[in-house]
């Protein structure tokens, strides 16, 4: 893939402006007019903590938008998201009890349920499943990041990207920083040349813990694992998919293309300390190269008592651009000034400004590949190969198959006899990418 396929958000939206989507215009206009006004209404599919702040972020959009519908897999937890978004938005959100959707099929009812515009805040796992079926009804999108957590989800949007963009349909996705000017701004710079020649990147996200939920009276495996999807590799990704996406995101901006291989090693040396942590890593560390040998230095780690750290910054021959800091240093020294919106909320003001104008939209396809982009370095991790890109796109398999799943499904990964997840922990040298 070459690097002018992905270009900077500044160029990308100069394309856009010039390749306005009739189709895509005239879908929210007859869904408006059947209604009466030209309101857009909306479906939140996933009530987690992420999803209901995705909803109320869209929401804040100051236009007509309604939330008209709501789906979790938990009744419980769709109900709660309705209640709390309607005492915040009274006006903005008309969900009545028969529009609140539970289970595993929630997801289908809710897009079949009248609306306009479909937030898709799922765990990863299902987001090419639910993806589809939402482009399938020719719905605009909103997606959380990231967008898979094996290659066979990876080829599951490259064809989804295919049918959305021949429909003319607006797809954002929450890789927020891409919303930000003060990112926009400082990235531009170092694509200009501010810092001369590339010559490495790094990125990290170093933390401390996550959340875990305990097991609940009357829950079946799925359930428990659904309530602690970040634990398990197959709907979470492992935490260097599920977060550290974020900084690989902006180092593929930057270099405007993705890795062509990577090799790294991790490990789970603290899991086991805590209860309820599942089978993934608690670190990783990956170097990954792309096509003119410039190589990212990765790391990602959830461990207490560690250097935190949460980054994205690239080395030239004339300085260096600390993209989350928004300063170059070297022989032209800058620092952003400007703006700082709440990118949460601008990343749905922009999504919403391309279906009210019919623009062109599809932030899917380079989120997308920022979404393998992580997954092939979990599998260096976790195998301690060299894993190339081609490869491991074209013959990685799937983890899962979601859409098969009942509430009773016996799982690809099961708990020990203990109780733990320990025999389903990946060993280098023993696990196989593909």
């Amino acid at each position: 893939m070459s690097a002018s396929r992905w270009a900077s958000r500044r160029d990308f939206l100069k394309r856009s402006a010039a390749g306005a989507s009739l189709i895509g215009a005239l879908g929210v206009a007859r869904a408006a007019h059947a209604a009466g006004d030209e309101t857009i209404k909306v479906a939140l599919i996933g009530c987690g903590g992420r999803g209901t702040g995705a909803g109320a972020n869209c929401l804040n959009v100051p236009d007509r938008l309604k939330l008209t519908t709501v789906a979790d897999v938990f009744e419980s937890q769709a109900r709660k998201a309705r209640d709390q978004l309607k005492k915040k938005y009274p006006d903005k959100v008309d969900v009545p009890d028969d529009r609140i959707f539970s289970g595993l099929s929630a997801y289908r009812q809710a897009i079949e349920a009248g609306c306009d515009l479909v937030i898709i805040a799922t765990p990863p796992g299902f987001r090419p499943l639910h993806y589809r079926a939402a482009v399938e009804a020719g719905k605009h999108i909103f997606m959380e990041k990231p967008l898979c957590t094996d290659a066979a989800g990876f080829r599951s949007l490259l064809e989804s990207n295919k049918l959305a963009d021949q429909k003319g349909l607006k797809v954002g996705v929450g890789l927020q920083r891409h919303h930000e000017p003060r990112y926009q701004e400082t990235i531009q710079r170092v694509k200009e040349g501010a810092i001369g020649k590339l010559l490495f990147l790094r990125a990290y996200w170093n933390m401390g813990n996550i959340w875990t939920k305990s097991r609940q009276p009357g829950d079946t495996e799925l359930a428990y694992q659904l309530r602690n999807w970040q634990y398990f590799t197959y709907f979470g990704g492992d935490n260097i998919v599920e977060q550290h996406i974020h900084n690989i995101d902006v180092c593929n901006w930057v270099m405007g293309d993705h890795p062509v291989e990577a090799n790294g090693m991790g490990g789970r040396q603290r899991r086991d300390e805590f209860a309820d942590t599942g089978q993934i890593y608690d670190h990783h560390m990956v170097e990954f190269t792309y096509a003119d040998g410039t190589k990212l230095f990765s790391q990602a780690r959830q461990m207490p008592g560690c250097w935190n750290n949460v980054a994205e910054i690239v080395h030239g021959t004339k300085g260096v651009a600390d993209c989350s800091a928004n300063r170059i240093e070297g022989e032209h020294p800058w620092e952003y000034r400007g703006e700082k919106p709440n990118a949460y909320d601008q990343e749905h003001i922009d999504l919403v400004k391309a279906i009210r104008n019919g623009e062109k939209y599809n932030e899917a396809h380079w989120a997308a590949t920022s979404s393998f982009t992580a997954v092939l370095g979990r599998m260096a991790t976790y195998s301690g190969q060299v894993v190339k890109w081609d490869e491991a796109a074209a013959k990685g398999p799937a983890l899962i198959d979601v859409a098969k799943l009942t509430m009773d499904s016996v799982l690809p990964i099961m708990p020990d006899k203990d109780g733990t997840y320990k025999s389903s922990v990946a060993m280098p040298g023993i696990y196989k990418p593909y």
